[in-house]
């Protein structure tokens, strides 16, 4: 299983770290020991002193895929859930700076935390989907996937030129504007609409 992320697909999010606005999706990938469920604490890594949180929405890859056409693309993903991709920013400005790869501050064990996955049903409007993202109890971020710059079955047509999409695999969709830090003894709850998915703290 492979975790595929897709950086600054919301403009505001972009704009608010001072990056371009990207005319092609911005991939990178968390291998799979980055994946933490739903419930369990997150402990504050030892090797940042800036760590953000990035709050998303996680698509589960259902059928095996390679080149897949953007018309056949929602034929490949059944199960939406809400995540968080925690970053090393001090690390990230570093590596950036340097231009050097920034795995170190993205990849590291349990940066991917992933909330309860449902049901993606032919009712579900995949443009105008609502998440939000609360830190102790007040709102941090809140999201639409009007927003994206590259809607899901975009991104799964993309990500399956250069890489297979294989069953269970997951793709983080993008963080909206808002991102900021998490400290020890955060509670962090995500929702997608009314649903609270993620739900866990820090330590």
């Amino acid at each position: 299983m492979k975790i595929i992320c897709v950086g600054r697909n919301y403009a505001d999010h972009a704009k608010e770290l001072k990056n371009e606005v990207p005319t092609e999706p911005v991939l990178f990938m968390k291998p799979k020991n980055a994946l933490l469920q739903n419930g369990h604490p997150f402990f504050y890594p030892e090797f940042t002193n800036n760590l953000h949180y990035e709050c998303e929405l996680v698509l589960k890859v259902s059928k095996n895929g390679k080149h897949i056409q953007e018309k056949f693309a929602d034929k490949y993903y059944d199960q939406i859930s809400v995540g968080i991709d925690f970053t090393a920013r001090d690390l990230q400005d570093k590596q950036k700076a340097k231009g050097l790869p920034w795995e170190i501050a993205k990849a590291f064990d349990n940066s991917a935390v992933v909330g309860k996955f449902i049901p993606i049903t032919p009712e579900m409007d995949k443009n105008d989907i609502n998440f939000c993202l609360y830190k102790n109890k007040a709102i941090a971020q809140a999201g639409n996937t009007k927003d994206l710059l590259f809607s899901f079955d975009f991104l799964v047509s993309y990500i399956s030129r250069f890489f297979t999409l294989n069953i269970g695999d997951l793709i983080f969709t993008g963080t909206p504007a808002g991102v900021g830090p998490a400290e020890i003894n955060d509670s962090f709850e995500a929702f997608i609409e009314d649903d609270s998915l993620l739900e866990f703290s820090v330590k």
